[in-house]
């Protein structure tokens, strides 16, 4: 009896598991929307969306690219590439939280963007969360941002 193959890791580059806040556009579409990374490398990312993306489609990302990546300083880039798989979430009780989809971008061809494009290309944090955390008496950390990191 054989032991079963082991997993050949088909990545060219070496992923990284960063948790980065990113934008997603789809040319030719109104379709915009945010996310945030799991795992990120020169060639390809994996991120979480509410956005409804589509398989096969193409794609444009902004993010700040770390250094790991860049191979010097990190900075804004946006990054062209097309969907490789989208993973639905299993159906959850909680209704208030918004469904965020799983998707595997392949990243064929990048532009590297100026500081003062960067602040225009990102959400703001505060944007990705409800008004009401900002009074003196509510904790920082709400459900909703704990189930949009968890």
């Amino acid at each position: 009896m054989t032991a079963p193959p082991v997993g050949i890791e088909r990545r060219a580059g070496q992923r990284f598991p960063y948790l980065l806040p990113l934008s997603v556009r789809q040319p030719g579409t109104s379709l915009e929307g945010v996310g945030f990374t799991q795992d990120l490398s020169s060639r390809g990312v994996f991120f979480f969306t509410s956005a409804a993306l589509t398989e096969g489609s193409e794609i444009e990302l902004t993010l700040r690219m770390p250094s790991e990546i860049t191979l010097g300083e990190s900075m804004p880039v946006r990054c062209r590439g097309h969907i490789l798989r989208v993973v639905r979430p299993a159906s959850s009780s909680d209704s208030s939280a918004e469904p965020k989809i799983g998707v595997a971008v392949r990243l064929e061809g990048y532009e590297y963007l100026s500081e003062s494009a960067q602040s225009s290309a990102f959400p703001k944090v505060s944007a990705l969360h409800s008004q009401h955390e900002h009074e003196d008496d509510q904790p920082l950390a709400h459900s909703s941002t704990r189930s949009m990191l968890g």
